[in-house]
């Protein structure tokens, strides 16, 4: 091959070679030109598309994390924990009787209340921790650390809530129930949440304000008592229910004179329910109203029967707070007296203190209406909670029961003998009568006789028993020496024979019911 043919074919390889390169610079160009265009497009698409879901993140009234930011925080910190291999706690805050804060206060008040709560809870996390508004009055909190930090910071959220609030001229103190899950401890991010909603359900059932942490036996629990508001829905129709009465006992003659009416279920499999565990759920579930009812009926309906076969006895039954809070309640337990011709005198409704001491409207109707009424009325479980001696002078009480949980340290603490001979002498100051309940002892009886004490109740004299085993007691000529009921209770009386408390109705009216 010539020389000139050669140097033409480099030259045109060359060229060739130069225009591949500046083709492969074009297309370069372009790629990256290209790859910086979609870079630029994917920030700006990224910062649009955070600034739209900020707003949907926070939740307006409180400026906390609304549940998808509360999902998106969770999600966020356990990638973070998985890498680190560190722990986290949720905490599941509760208030306590925040529905009734919103009747008794109004919305405007409970937002701002909200608000106030939002603010003081994130003072109780640290920097990088997380709160959610999860429904009114339910909060969630995001806590770094393990199960020790998490209840130190129960701790710290309940004393922080129980500082008073001070909204235009109201001032509250609130109390929280709490449940703490810790991850990994206690489940996958999808059951983290309810598991710590399980454990603060757990602290509402015991009476709120407290915490507790997670325990996987909890959902076992959980399903249990599902199955227990079911069949409890049932008991009333299906004639599961019976009433029980344990007799009153005059202290100096140790005669029976009453008899209290106790609750009791007759369970098809689990036999007798205790009525702690019932009626907490009865109340909860929106039950109560029926099952009392009943108990008002049923107690007038025996006491009726009793005054037929001669025995003539007061009757005294268990409100509760939910009953308490009814318009018609009065109204219903005057219709049953009517019914079944009961004097309202020889009726009596026994209230416990805490709910006694409720300064609301309609309890203090209720009790307004039971006064005009003239139902006998006792201040039940005195002792446990705080009376305000002008809430106690106002109330139509006629007698007040102290605590058994007095009654039964008499005999070993000095401090149990101050405190029931404090109520005894206040009572005495009020005109009020007293009775002492859960006396299982001599010694104990001996104490409250010697104090003043009015009547005794307790298994010293008698446990619950069955309306028809009490009219066998009561009616038997052949009934135990031990066990006396007042003749009064038998047969007709002279006004002037009789204590006061005893003494007759005005005409058109049994005497002795």
């Amino acid at each position: 091959m010539s020389a000139d043919i050669l140097a033409d074919h480099m030259s045109a390889w060359i060229g060739l070679i130069a225009a591949s390169l500046v083709i492969a610079a074009f297309m370069l160009g372009m790629y990256f030109r290209e790859r910086r265009r979609r870079m630029i497009l994917s920030e700006e698409l990224d910062r649009v598309s955070t600034q739209r879901s900020v707003p949907l993140e926070r939740d307006k009234l409180t400026g906390l994390l609304t549940r998808s930011g509360f999902d998106a925080a969770l999600d966020k910190r356990i990638k973070s924990v998985e890498d680190s291999g560190e722990a986290f706690c949720i905490l599941y805050v509760a208030l306590d009787n925040f529905g009734l804060l919103n009747d008794a206060f109004g919305q405007a008040i409970c937002d701002r209340l909200l608000k106030e709560v939002s603010q003081r809870l994130t003072t109780c996390i640290g920097p990088k921790d997380d709160a959610s508004h999860m429904a009114a009055g339910e909060f969630a909190l995001i806590a770094g650390g393990d199960m020790a930090i998490g209840r130190a910071t129960a701790n710290r959220v309940t004393d922080i809530l129980t500082e008073p609030f001070k909204l235009e001229s109201i001032q509250t103190q609130l109390s929280c129930s709490i449940g703490i899950a810790s991850y990994p401890e206690h489940g996958s991010c999808t059951k983290l949440l309810g598991h710590a909603a399980m454990a603060m359900r757990s602290v509402k059932l015991n009476g709120g304000s407290g915490f507790c942490q997670y325990d996987f036996k909890m959902e076992a629990e959980v399903r249990e008592q599902a199955l227990l508001v079911n069949d409890l829905r049932n008991a009333l129709a299906l004639g599961q229910f019976e009433l029980y009465f344990q007799p009153k006992i005059d202290a100096i003659s140790l005669q029976v004179t009453a008899a209290e009416a106790l609750l009791r279920w007759n369970h098809p499999e689990l036999g007798i329910v205790n009525p702690v565990v019932f009626i907490p759920l009865a109340e909860r579930y929106g039950l109560i109203g029926s099952i009392g009812n009943w108990v008002i009926e049923e107690a007038c309906r025996k006491a009726a029967r009793w005054r037929q076969r001669g025995l003539r006895m007061r009757v005294a039954v268990n409100i509760s707070g939910c009953q308490m809070r009814e318009d018609d309640l009065v109204d219903r337990i005057e219709a049953a007296l009517l019914r079944n011709g009961i004097q309202p005198g020889r009726f009596t409704c026994e209230i416990t203190e805490s709910v006694a001491m409720e300064d609301t409207k309609v309890t203090q109707l209720t009790f307004d209406k039971m006064r005009k009424a003239g139902f006998h009325v006792s201040i039940d479980d005195f002792g446990t909670g705080y009376s305000s001696l002008a809430v106690l002078r106002r109330l139509p009480a006629a007698e007040l029961k102290i605590d058994h949980a007095f009654v039964c340290d008499l005999e070993e603490s000095e401090d149990a003998r101050l405190i029931v001979k404090s109520i005894i002498n206040m009572a005495t100051a009020l005109n009020l009568r007293v009775v002492a309940e859960g006396v299982e002892t001599v010694g104990q009886c001996e104490l409250l006789v010697s104090m003043g004490c009015n009547e005794l109740q307790g298994f010293l004299f008698s446990a619950p028993i069955s309306a028809d085993e009490l009219e066998r007691l009561a009616l038997d000529d052949h009934r135990p020496n031990d066990v006396e009921f007042r003749q009064s209770l038998f047969s007709e009386t002279l006004h002037n024979e009789l204590p006061e408390d005893l003494r007759p109705f005005p005409s058109g009216f049994d005497s002795q019911v």
